[in-house]
């Protein structure tokens, strides 16, 4: 609350009323509120003379117009009490009028002002009794002097504000016939601090208020800042603190308030450069979330985002981010539950941020106009415009020459030319800007906890309901009416009836995948003897139940099974529990069957996404639990996976996050096109998000065009064609001169796959850090590891190959140590156990060491 409100009359000029605006509300006649000095931020308090012939309606307006109160006298004021809400009206008297004011006038105002000849504080005190719980405020009409700050303080001790004409006031030092504003605004502030100083929050305006920073202001600083509009603010060390002067992170001051004791301030500012922070953050208190997060990010892709990239695309088509915005705005209005309302609204405030922050609209500029509305009296019916409702013509009784509203068009379903090459995006990284290296290194983004908000209600009513609720859902998402969802062994010989070709090659696979797996397995326990009569060792055992998910969806998929089966099967866990999604009649791929057989599996569960990776988390009536699970999947199985790691109820670990899949291509000089080309569509025919890169070592515009050429040719052959046209132009080929270049930054993606396809492979894979499998040479195709070379293809995705490895037989086996100490090692090594146990005040400790010790001292 301001310590004094400013009357605006002819004596003011455009600094003066915005520094005034800083500080508080400004007191506007009538006859002065279309005026172009009043700065736009400025918050109004409308005064009405006596003599005015507005109506109510009048009244109505001033307020949809943007009047924050409106300033009544009394006659008009009791024809519009009960049609505008309290807070909005202040009551205009003449202290002669006081005590005639009702109990339901009173009750219908926020507050008062009072016009008197002179300021009689006593007088005014009682007068402010009388208004008890309302804002009164004093204006002397007959004063030609500024008043003085003692008298500002003393109204304010009787909870009394004082009007000031702007003629009284000055942006010069106070003198007898003005005061200077920071004067006035600081009259009723103190300090409760020794060095007399007042804490200062700093908030940013273009943030919602988000908090900055705290500092120290002073008398000056605050003077300083009011006058200038700049951030000044007091070091405790070093004196004036003009925010920016040296690093050029200057402040537009919009706001400063008092707190409700005037003791402390908060400085609405418009924050430039790096940020508030030293460290060149933009706040003390960490980075920027939500929306201000959201609106940095897009103004940031805005100015760099690369050509041919989606987000360049949603700000060069307007088209395509119209047909988004109407997209998500469908699916907010079907959403149903909490979560899936939060996360349509989350999907819709991102594509219309984005169109303001096309045109130059910012959030803050968004909560003005939220703050005009949220003042407006009047109300609109709220109909929706024609287009908008259902079945707009069809209320009996209407005309029969009446025609229906036309129904919003559906969001356009993007439309592919199938006589449009398909091609990737090129990208040279010798021209590319570290801000554009870094959006060549990105992925799409995974929206986990949106995810994860998604699948929570389907993970939980398998928890809940088990086998009931793991046959409705997969009677809902997999299509297949079921009366059991469980398949024991021994499996039925004609559920896995095969080709003999097929047979022969699932075999081949088995054989060397188990070859391979089973080398990794160890031999022995390790024993180390660390100090005499010291040993430690360290031994493997299998996890005991674990779950492997092989996806059905738009591929069949044998290969995941003995990926993940054979591993299992080396390792010798106890119980494998296979999950996949049933085909429409409730089967399971006889592929899938016959693989499940050769590992062992002790059990078959026909269904398929988060209620699958639940049923095996937590169990059910028949879904045996297990300890961890394993296997690819879409979003919403690595969402599943996500959730229950992460409850301690369920007791389960995961493999490693898991995206769509990618693969990275290094090619020189040697390099043959088709090969590539090749090598591309294997993996970009997983699915429309799957990631394709071409990194290309010092090749021509004629060989890279080659390779373009082979792609297209090779495309049109598949049958998944339809999906390799929408994965291919979100791709893109990465050139650079040398390979060292092309492995950095391959290491810098970390890829799932890595293909190289250079004059001296073999030697390029020392510098390889970061892959999930490497394929060397132009005879290793990365079809070789997915099927049947003996390598694992269940690999880290999603740039996860900077930590995790791919799936082996270690990953079925969990380590235990041991440790065995003798008599002899205990009197070596007792004393130093002893020691840091002392250390770290643990007594207990210490003494199940000493009283050993101490029982050999004995004997």
């Amino acid at each position: 609350m301001s310590a004094f409100l400013p009357l605006l009359d002819h004596h003011a000029d455009g600094p003066l009323l915005a520094a005034l605006a800083r500080i508080g509300p400004l007191v506007v006649p009538l006859a002065l509120r279309d005026s172009e000095l009043i700065p736009q931020n400025a918050s109004r308090y409308i005064l009405v003379d006596r003599d005015s012939s507005l109506s109510p309606d009048d009244v109505v307006s001033l307020l949809d117009h943007g009047a924050d109160k409106l300033i009544l006298p009394l006659a008009l004021a009791k024809d519009t009490i009960g049609t505008v809400p309290a807070e909005r009206l202040l009551l205009l008297l003449d202290v002669a009028n006081v005590s005639a004011v009702s109990d339901k006038i009173r009750s219908g105002v926020s507050g008062v002002l009072i016009k008197t000849p002179s300021v009689d504080v006593d007088f005014i005190g009682s007068v402010s009794r009388f208004f008890s719980g309302s804002s009164v405020h004093v204006l002397p009409v007959s004063s030609s002097e500024p008043p003085s700050r003692s008298t500002i303080r003393a109204l304010a001790g009787a909870k009394t504000i004082l009007v000031i004409p702007t003629s009284l006031l000055t942006l010069s030092p106070t003198d007898a016939k003005q005061l200077n504003i920071a004067d006035a605004f600081l009259a009723n502030f103190s300090s409760d601090r020794p060095d007399g100083l007042f804490p200062t929050v700093i908030s940013s305006y273009s943030e919602g208020g988000r908090t900055l920073g705290l500092v120290y202001s002073s008398v000056e600083s605050v003077r300083e800042s009011v006058i200038s509009g700049k951030g000044v603010y007091q070091s405790r060390k070093h004196g004036l603190w003009r925010k920016g002067e040296t690093s050029g992170a200057t402040q537009d001051v919009v706001h400063i308030r008092l707190d409700c004791d005037s003791d402390a301030l908060e400085f609405s500012v418009v924050q430039h450069g790096a940020g508030f922070c030293h460290l060149d953050r933009p706040s003390c208190f960490g980075e920027v979330s939500g929306l201000a997060a959201l609106e940095r990010t897009l103004q940031s892709r805005l100015a760099s985002a690369p050509e041919g990239s989606y987000t360049r695309r949603l700000f060069s088509d307007p088209e395509l981010l119209r047909s988004k915005i109407m997209e998500e705005a469908d699916e907010l209005c079907r959403a149903e539950t909490k979560e899936e309302v939060a996360f349509e609204a989350a999907d819709l405030l991102y594509f219309a941020l984005t169109r303001c922050v096309s045109a130059g609209v910012s959030i803050a500029d968004i909560e003005h106009s939220l703050d005009n509305k949220a003042k407006k009296i009047s109300r609109r019916p709220g109909n929706a415009k024609p287009q908008w409702t259902r079945d707009a013509a069809s209320t009996p009784g209407t005309s029969t020459e009446t025609k229906p509203a036309p129904t919003p068009a559906p969001a356009p379903v993007p439309t592919v030319n199938p006589d449009a090459p398909i091609r990737m995006r090129t990208y040279d990284l010798t021209e590319a800007s570290p801000a554009q290296r870094a959006e060549l290194l990105r992925r799409p983004v995974l929206k986990s906890d949106e995810m994860i908000a998604k699948v929570k209600p389907i993970v939980d009513d398998v928890r809940t309901r088990g086998d009931v609720a793991l046959l409705e859902l997969t009677a809902k998402f997999d299509r297949a009416q079921l009366t059991a969802t469980v398949v024991r062994p021994p499996y039925a010989p004609e559920t896995m009836q095969l080709a003999d070709d097929v047979r022969a090659a699932i075999e081949a696979a088995y054989a060397n995948i188990h070859k391979f797996h089973a080398a990794q397995a160890e031999q022995g326990a390790l024993a180390v003897e660390t100090m005499p009569g010291v040993v430690c060792s360290r031994f493997a055992r299998p996890i005991a139940r674990v779950g492997l998910y092989v996806p059905g969806g738009t591929a069949i998929l044998p290969s995941t099974a003995l990926m993940l089966g054979i591993p299992a099967q080396v390792a010798g866990c106890r119980e494998i529990v296979l999950a996949t999604p049933p085909r429409a009649d409730g089967s399971v791929s006889p592929e899938v069957m016959y693989v499940a057989q050769l590992v062992g599996a002790s059990a078959i569960l026909k269904a398929g996404g988060a209620q699958a990776v639940a049923a095996l988390a937590y169990g059910t009536e028949t879904v045996p639990k297990v300890d961890k699970i394993f296997g690819p999947g879409n979003q919403w199985v690595t969402a599943a996976k996500m959730l229950v790691q992460n409850d301690t109820d369920a007791l389960v670990a995961i493999d490693m996050p898991a995206g769509p899949s990618e693969v990275l291509v290094i090619a020189d000089h040697t390099c043959n096109p088709a090969f590539v080309a090749a090598d591309l569509l294997s993996q970009a025919e997983h699915g429309v998000d799957s990631q394709v890169v071409l990194v290309a070592v010092g090749l021509s515009d004629e060989r890279i065009a080659a390779i373009e050429e082979e792609v297209d040719a090779q495309a049109r052959a598949l049958t998944r064609v339809d999906i390799v046209r929408q994965s291919i132009p979100k791709s893109i080929i990465v050139k650079t001169r040398t390979a060292a270049e092309a492995i950095a930054f391959s290491n810098d993606y970390a890829p799932e796959h890595l293909i190289l396809h250079l004059e001296d492979a073999a030697q390029a894979v020392a510098a390889v850090e970061n892959a999930g499998s490497v394929f060397v040479g132009p005879y290793s195709p990365e079809s070789c590891g997915d099927y049947a070379s003996g390598t694992n293809h269940t690999l880290p995705t999603n740039g996860y190959a900077r930590q995790f490895s791919g799936v082996n037989t270690l990953s079925f086996q969990k380590h235990i140590t041991s440790q065995e100490v003798t008599a002899a090692g205990l009197k070596g090594l007792g004393p130093v156990v002893a020691t840091l146990a002392d250390c770290e005040g643990l007594d207990a400790h210490a003494n199940a060491v000493r009283i050993r010790l101490r029982a050999l001292a004995q004997s």
